[in-house]
Parts: C-alpha cells; structure tokens; sequence
C-alpha cells in the first residue's frame, strides 16, 4: 500500500469511527509497537487508542508494575471513562535463551502479573521460534513445556492466560537447523503437555494461512482456547513459501490470504477477545502515530465485516 493510499485511508477514519457496533465481541485493538506506533506510557497510548476508535489497547506489564496501586487505579479509571478494554499483553519473560536469561525473567513476573490483574488484564501472549541452531526439536519441546508451564503458574496465580503464536512463515522453518513447532496441530500439542489449564492459542491469519493450516481446524477450536488474534495480508505475486516475515500487508489489502473464513470460524466459536494487525509494513512504519492508526483502524473494522 502506498502513501498516498494511507493518507487516503486516514481520512476515512472519521467515518469508520462512526460505523455500526461490532457483529460479534471481538475488539479492535491497538498494540503501538505491531503498527511502528510508539508511545511514551500508558495513559498516552489510551488517549491515541480512543481518539481514533480503537476498543481494546495493550497493557504495558512492566510500566504498571512500576506504579503505586493507587496509580494503576488511575490508569483503570481513564481506561473506563475512554470506553476501552484492555487487550492481551507481551509475555515479559525470555523463554527462548539460557536459563539465567530466563530465570531472570520468571523472578520478575509475579510482581508484572500482580499489576496486570490489579489493572484488570488477564491475557498475555507471546510467540514460538520455529527453528532453533542447536536443539532437536524433541529437547526443544521438552525445554519448551518446562519453562512455558512455570511462566503459566505463575500467570495462573493471577488469574492471567497465556497465549502461544504458532509461527508459520515456511523461509524461517528452514532458518536454523532444526525445524519446531509452527503449525496449529503442534502448538495445541505443546498447550497440551503444558497442561496448566490457562494457556491457549495466539491466532495470526499470516501464520494460519503460511502453515497451510485450514478453517476446518479452526472450526474445531472453542473461543476459550484462544487468548489472541492478528490479521493480518500477504503481498501478491509471491509464493507462499518464499513469503518473508517481516514484509506483510495490513488487513485486506491483497486478497491473497482468506481472511472470510478465519474471521467467520472466530464469530462461530464466540470469540470475544482482542485484535489487532502486525503487518511489520516499512510504509506503514514511516507514518507518524496519528497517521498510522488512521490507516489501520479501517482494515481491522472491515476484516471483522467478514463475519457478517
């Protein structure tokens, strides 16, 4: 998409603010740092979220676990009074490096999950290499069920799912070494040897459709079995196994992946969770924050239309 289509689209926001109310629960979502949006704390990022229409914005963990509690109380307060709802949080802890990096990382997270439940969230995500230099993939499952069911605990303590994202982009498959987990099958597979009992999936339509995953599987999900969802478009003309990660398009823009039955599986099961976009676009990257968030609410609100 070019400029001067987001700038186009930006003026449609107005309009888009003012369409009909959701088909279905699933809130649109801002997450700054998925859109190259960035924004200094927590209080700023709901005021963008409102000003442009968005219904669900991300928690920033570390942030409210650095305020009093009457502070976080203040953050909730503004929150509600601007008509928005929290959406999921980024997994804090580094679960993918050595275990001091991790370990640093888990001490850390009760104080994070204590604030994000004072403040009311109670979903947090995070993603899934799907290839790693050293570790066959059976020894990097197994270190994958043993820290993620620590991280679940802990988040469980608190009330707070998990969410796992599936990478599916078949170029990083083949990145290092040994292939892992990066379809839905293998991830509800590991959900399963987590076996906490709050820890679901994050749904990306890139990684869905790059997977070579289909509807039916989705169809087979329950809406508690999913914490998160990103939609998300792929650029034309290039095959599916050649398709590079970080160069997606927003919500629609192509046609090339089938967002319909993705988005209408979702409404089938009652999904009522957060969604946003990660398209990582270089174009959409450059806009200024107030730009870009013109230039993304639209294709979120028409990709849920998709619902009917």
């Amino acid at each position: 998409m070019h400029r001067r289509t987001f700038l186009q689209t930006a003026a449609l926001a107005p309009l888009a603010r003012a369409a009909a109310p959701a088909p279905f629960g699933m809130t649109l979502a801002l997450v700054p740092g998925s859109i190259g949006v960035s924004v200094p704390n927590q209080r700023e990022l709901n005021a963008l979220a409102a000003r442009h229409g968005f219904e669900s914005v991300e928690p920033r963990g570390t942030e409210l676990a650095g305020l009093a509690a009457g502070q976080v109380d203040e953050v909730v307060a503004d929150l509600r009074a601007k008509g928005l709802r929290w959406a999921a949080a980024g997994l804090t802890v580094d679960f993918r490096k050595d275990e001091a990096t991790f370990r640093d990382g888990l001490g850390k997270l009760p104080a994070i999950a204590a604030a994000l439940r004072r403040a009311g969230a109670d979903r947090v995500g995070t993603w899934l290499s799907p290839s790693h230099a050293e570790l066959t993939y059976r020894a990097n499952f197994d270190r994958h069920a043993a820290r993620l069911r620590e991280v679940a605990k802990v988040l469980g303590e608190h009330g707070i799912r998990l969410g796992l994202e599936y990478v599916g982009t078949q170029l990083l498959l083949v990145g290092q070494r040994y292939p892992f987990v990066h379809t839905l099958a293998e991830t509800r597979e590991l959900i399963a040897a987590i076996g906490t009992g709050n820890v679901g999936l994050v749904l990306d339509t890139w990684h869905w459709w790059t997977a070579g995953d289909t509807a039916e599987e989705l169809r087979a999900l329950r809406a508690e079995d999913v914490v998160s969802v990103d939609l998300n478009d792929a650029p034309a003309g290039v095959p599916k196994a050649l398709q590079k990660d970080n160069e997606r398009e927003l919500p629609l823009a192509t046609g090339v992946i089938p967002a319909a039955p993705f988005v209408g599986a979702l409404r089938a099961m009652g999904y009522a969770g957060p969604a946003r976009c990660e398209p990582f676009n270089a174009k959409l990257n450059a806009l200024d924050n107030d730009a870009a968030c013109a230039a993304v609410l639209p294709t979120l609100r028409a990709a849920r239309a998709l619902a009917g």
